[in-house]
């Protein structure tokens, strides 16, 4: 079992980092070549500027049993394919139950925004959010382990 991060405008890189760490599992964070990241205790792949390049390079390297992290439904549901278990930013877990409403839910909001229409944008990152995301993050990993 592996952690891998599509950590472009990921909020919880550090958190997900520092879970790994503590649980001695290997993290891989991806981003691209405008947000670099370095960790002592994590392997950075950077990857060229281009519509969903990082997404590409996490599912080529997922494999069946690894936790990702991603807000991305449409990379949540390549991971789900391949066996993996992702994870949102915010500790919900994409399983085969909830990821086809998820990506229509993607397909109005797009069809809103296309036609002119405006939705409302996500809230401040809260403590709580944060929080959430641990202990789910953690959840999973002890379960995986057992």
């Amino acid at each position: 079992m592996r952690i891998l991060i599509d950590a472009d405008g990921c909020p919880v890189v550090k958190i997900a980092v520092d879970t790994a760490k503590k649980f001695g599992i290997e993290c891989i964070v991806l981003c691209d070549t405008s947000h670099e990241f370095s960790f002592d205790s994590a392997r950075t792949v950077v990857v060229e500027k281009g519509a969903d390049s990082v997404d590409f390079k996490l599912v080529n390297l997922i494999r069946s049993g690894d936790i990702a992290v991603t807000q991305d439904y449409g990379l949540a549901a390549m991971c789900l394919a391949k066996g993996a278990v992702p994870i949102s930013q915010n500790g919900m877990v994409y399983t085969d139950k909830n990821i086809d409403g998820l990506l229509y839910s993607r397909y109005v909001s797009k069809k809103i925004r296309n036609s002119g229409g405006r939705l409302k944008g996500p809230s401040k990152r809260t403590e709580e959010q944060d929080k959430a995301f641990s202990d789910k993050l953690t959840y999973l990993i002890n379960s995986q382990i057992k």
